[in-house]
């Protein structure tokens, strides 16, 4: 027996003894010592054998181990992993919270991880969604304004979060961005006024920030602009300048 041999078949004693598996899935070539075995504790190998033994998941799904419990739930049927919601492991339940069904998932809306909830505000009907936007993490919130109706973003408008409510100026009818114009942050007010109607952006050319007013300049009507031509800030001069020379070559 040559030295390969020997520590092959040491490698295959330590994986392969007592597997329910053993020998039907090994001689079938349906899993591999080292590459593709259930009871390895290397989620690369247990992962393998399931994506060729599908109908093997569901039987894995209680597993003591936690990544195996995850792996399985990634290849069982859907409707076998509804009670893996309350798995004690929070990876487990990430992968749950992006296969249920998306009718399945406002149970999961008060999951205790952060991830499950990113993924349950990514997937959750719009009708469900306002149930989130008291969520105590910003990046919850910022994906619930991504995709809450128009309606409803006005609840977010006043967020603690600069980030939420960019999204919120970002996403707001033009009509109703009178809600952030006053906003602390100027860079709140600088998505305002890029999207403003006319009066509001007129409103934000004496903002105390300068790109605030170079953003409102495309906007705002002509008659506001002169102000603006001889502005501290030469970037929102050259911005008032060109427009105010491009509507009188039209």
């Amino acid at each position: 027996m040559t030295s390969d041999q020997g520590q092959a078949g040491v490698g295959k004693l330590g994986l392969c003894s007592g597997c329910s598996h053993y020998p039907d899935f090994l001689n079938a070539c349906r899993c591999s010592p080292g590459d593709a075995c259930i009871r390895a504790h290397s989620g690369r190998q247990i992962d393998r054998f399931l994506r060729q033994n599908r109908d093997e998941a569901e039987k894995y799904l209680a597993d003591i181990f936690w990544e195996r419990r995850a792996i399985a739930a990634r290849y069982a049927p859907i409707d076998t992993i509804y009670r893996l919601k309350a798995d004690p492991d929070e990876v487990v339940r990430r992968v749950v919270a992006t296969r249920l069904p998306v009718e399945q998932l406002d149970g999961m809306i008060g999951d205790r991880d952060r991830e499950v909830r990113l993924s349950v505000a990514t997937r959750l009907p719009e009708a469900l969604l306002v149930r989130m936007v008291d969520d105590d993490d910003y990046l919850i919130r910022a994906t619930v304004a991504r995709r809450l109706p128009h309606g409803q973003l006005a609840k977010l408008a006043r967020d603690s979060e600069r980030e939420v409510r960019k999204v919120v100026a970002s996403r707001l009818p033009p009509f109703a961005l009178h809600m952030l114009a006053g906003d602390p942050e100027p860079e709140v007010r600088a998505i305002v006024a890029e999207r403003a109607l006319p009066g509001l952006a007129a409103t934000l050319l004496d903002d105390p920030e300068w790109w605030v007013r170079l953003a409102a300049v495309s906007n705002a009507p002509l008659e506001f602009l002169p102000p603006l031509t001889e502005d501290p800030e030469v970037e929102v001069r050259e911005a008032a300048q060109a427009r105010l020379a491009e509507s009188e070559a039209a």
